[in-house]
């Protein structure tokens, strides 16, 4: 009967707690990088960059607890954007090869970004192969180091400054022949 009534009894209110362990950090990751990571995956060619951004966050909480560095977030949501935008440009090839030709299914953040004072570069970074375009835009946009770009990217920091390098290259030659085309208009 004592078992009974053990049972039956209501237990107390337990206090109030905050968020899970790891949520507020997150949140305010969230806070002071999401426009980064949109930016980001705008860079690197997504045609919906906020999409990738908020599932890079949701994939980093998922994954917070098993993190061994708090330090590793960032990098680690870095990577998550990198990898997304990739899967993404994948599915879009695929979807492409089976949609008709006269199809044009332009979004509007890419329309926001085309209508940027540099639009030429854009152009021409969006022509660049995509691994070259990763490391350009993680370089000189994001400011990172060739060793936290190959961590982003999973290759070696050789691969890195090669991609960057040739990447530059080929920005050039792009550039210059449009402003011939425009100095001969």
């Amino acid at each position: 009967m004592a078992n009974t009534e053990a049972w039956s009894s209501v237990p107390p209110a337990l206090p109030p707690t905050g968020p899970p362990a790891g949520e507020s950090d997150i949140g305010e990751l969230f806070r002071a990088r999401y426009l980064e990571m949109v930016r980001l995956a705008g860079l690197l060619g997504a045609d919906d960059p906020e999409d990738i951004a908020q599932e890079a966050f949701v994939r980093l909480m998922n994954k917070r607890p098993r993190l061994d560095e708090p330090d590793a977030a960032l990098p680690y949501l870095r990577t998550i954007v990198v990898n997304l935008t990739r899967n993404r440009h994948r599915h879009l090839r695929v979807v492409r090869l089976r949609t008709p030709a006269g199809v044009d299914e332009g979004s509007s953040e890419q329309a926001a970004i085309l209508r940027e004072d540099h639009r030429e570069v854009i152009a021409a970074l969006a022509a660049l192969p995509s691994r070259r375009r990763e490391a350009i835009v993680l370089r000189y946009w994001l400011d990172l180091p060739e060793r936290e770009i190959a961590a982003a990217m999973g290759v070696s920091p050789g691969t890195v400054k090669s991609h960057v390098s040739r990447g530059l290259a080929a920005l050039g030659l792009t550039l210059k022949s449009l402003k011939a085309r425009e100095d001969q208009a």
